[in-house]
């Protein structure tokens, strides 16, 4: 008997940072996505990271960065190296949704994230009032700030799970085609999404 050298195919990574403001429910979609599960989270101080294998050979590794008012100031740190943005706001806090849509646009002025997708939740819309995804959409004048890349809505519930299929399955298909994607050192070319 001999060795055998058998080539793994190479994991392509994505990493995602998971911005909003405190409460927006950022900690909960995460868990959501790792273990289909809901718990009880506090507000992030700092952040939280984890890799969620998305298949075969792709791995996402979300940054879930904390939203209070010291913590913003540091959001910039976790976008050097972002492949896709997911940005996560409280449908039915009326009373922040424009503290929010001047962070997001602050976000997106950023060169680190210059081209780079961008998905945005509508959570909590289990809740009375909600805004759906045509009014974030307006609010957010998503066409007009994120005219440079490919970028999506989608409304959805953290604590259900309702919706998070669908951010989860764009957020791959933008990432997966994104030249900013890295696959040990290959850079892949970018693929424009309809």
């Amino acid at each position: 008997m001999g060795l055998q050298n058998t080539k793994h195919p190479k994991v392509k990574q994505a990493n995602i940072p998971m911005l909003g403001l405190d409460s927006a429910g950022k900690s909960t979609l995460l868990y959501k996505f790792k273990y289909n599960d809901t718990f009880l989270t506090i507000p992030t101080i700092g952040f939280n990271v984890d890799m969620i294998e998305m298949g075969k050979n792709f791995t996402l590794t979300f940054w879930d960065v904390g939203g209070q008012q010291k913590m913003r100031q540091v959001w910039c740190n976790f976008l050097e190296n972002a492949d896709g943005l997911l940005y996560v706001v409280d449908s039915s806090d009326k009373q922040r949704l424009e503290e929010s849509k001047k962070e997001f646009e602050l976000i997106l002025k950023n060169e680190f994230i210059k081209n780079v997708p961008v998905v945005v939740l509508a959570n909590k819309q289990d809740l009375p009032g909600a805004l759906n995804a045509e009014e974030i959409t307006r609010k957010f004048k998503m066409k007009k700030n994120c005219s440079d890349r490919n970028w999506y809505v989608q409304p959805c519930c953290a604590i259900t799970g309702k919706g998070l299929a669908e951010a989860l399955h764009k957020l791959i298909t933008f990432t997966k085609h994104s030249s900013r994607s890295k696959e040990t050192g290959t850079v892949f070319k970018e693929i424009k999404t309809p």
